[in-house]
C-alpha cells in the first residue's frame, strides 16, 4: 500500500488483503481506514484518511494539507465539515455553512478552497500560529490576501473576523518556512519597517547570486534564518561560507538568526538589525 491510507473493507472485498494482514501489517487511522505500520503519519496522510473514512468535506489544516501546504503538525487532528457532529478520535467536526464557491477538489478529495481554508484558519488561530499557517498556504497555492478578504465580505457575521484582519495585516506568502514568518512578524511588531521576502541579490555581472529570506533592499540589509539543515547538510554549509563572504562585497549587511536566538536572545537580534539599518540611513522607528 506504500504508505497510502486505504479502506480496509474494500481491500478485503477485492481479496488484496486478509483480516490477518490488516491486523499484523497495518494500523487503523480512522474507522475502516488503515495505513502501513511503518509509514509516517503526516497531515496530508491524516487528511486523506479522514476523507476516506467519512466522505465529508475537508477543512482547516486538513484542507491546507490537501492543497500542498508544508510544515503542518502531523499530531493536529483532522478537520471535516458536516452537519452530523459525531466525530472520531483525532478528528474534529466543524459545522460551517459552505456554499459552492467555498468548495473545490484537491487530489480527488472534496475540500474547502484555499481562500475559504485561510479564512477559517485565520479567524480561529492566534496571531503567530495564524500567520505561519496562512503564509505557508499562500506559498503553496499562490493565494492572495485579497482572495481571503473576499470570503470575509461574504460572511460578515462570522466569528473571529477581528482576529482574521489582524492576521491578514501580517501575512506574506513569500515566506519559505514557519520561522521566516515568525522572524518577520517579530520585527514588524517591534516597530521595524515591514521587510520584503525572498530578496534577490545580483552579482557584479547582473546574475542572480542569492535570495535573502527577508530584508530591506533600499538599505541593502537582510536577515537570514538558519535552520538545522544549515548545520547538517555539508553542501549547504559550504555554500553558506561562500554566500556570507560574498554578500558584503556586493554591499549587503546580512544578519543571521536561529530559533534559539529568536526565542531567548531576541533583543540582541533586534539590536543587530537596528544597528545595520541605522548605518544605512534608515530612520529609526523602533
Amino acid at each position: 500500500m506504500d504508505g497510502v491510507p486505504f479502506r480496509g473493507s474494500a481491500a478485503l472485498r477485492s481479496g488484496d488483503l486478509t483480516r490477518n494482514d490488516l491486523r499484523t501489517r497495518f494500523r487503523p487511522v480512522f474507522h475502516d481506514v488503515y495505513i502501513d505500520k511503518a509509514a509516517d503519519m503526516t497531515a496530508a496522510v491524516k487528511a486523506r484518511a479522514a476523507w476516506l473514512s467519512t466522505g465529508a468535506t475537508l477543512c482547516g489544516v486538513s484542507a491546507a494539507a490537501a492543497h500542498g501546504t508544508q510544515w503542518l503538525d502531523p499530531c493536529a487532528p483532522a478537520e471535516i465539515v458536516r452537519a452530523n457532529p459525531h466525530s472520531q478520535i483525532d478528528m474534529v467536526v466543524r459545522r460551517y455553512r459552505l456554499t459552492d464557491a467555498d468548495i473545490c477538489r484537491a487530489k480527488s478529495m472534496r475540500v474547502t478552497t484555499p481562500a475559504r481554508t485561510a479564512f477559517d484558519l485565520g479567524r480561529r488561530l492566534p496571531l503567530e500560529e495564524g500567520v505561519q499557517h496562512l503564509d505557508a498556504l499562500m506559498n503553496a497555492t499562490l493565494l492572495e490576501a485579497a482572495d481571503i478578504e473576499a470570503v470575509a465580505r461574504r460572511n460578515p457575521g462570522a466569528r473571529g473576523l477581528r482576529q482574521l484582519r489582524e492576521t491578514l495585516s501580517s501575512v506574506d506568502g513569500g515566506a519559505e518556512s514557519p520561522y521566516e514568518s515568525l522572524t518577520r512578524l517579530f520585527l514588524v511588531q517591534h516597530g521595524f519597517p515591514r521587510p520584503q521576502t525572498q530578496v534577490r541579490v545580483y552579482d557584479e555581472r547582473g546574475r542572480l547570486f542569492a535570495c535573502i529570506d527577508i530584508g530591506w533592499p533600499e538599505y541593502q540589509v537582510g536577515v537570514d534564518f538558519e535552520g538545522k539543515h544549515h548545520w547538517t547538510d555539508a553542501r549547504r554549509r559550504d555554500w553558506d561560507v561562500e554566500r556570507y563572504a560574498k554578500l558584503p562585497e556586493l554591499g549587503w549587511l546580512d544578519v543571521r538568526v536561529t530559533a534559539r536566538i529568536l526565542h531567548h536572545r531576541r533583543q540582541d537580534f533586534f539590536d543587530r538589525v537596528g544597528a545595520a539599518l541605522v548605518s544605512r540611513g534608515c530612520p529609526r522607528t523602533w
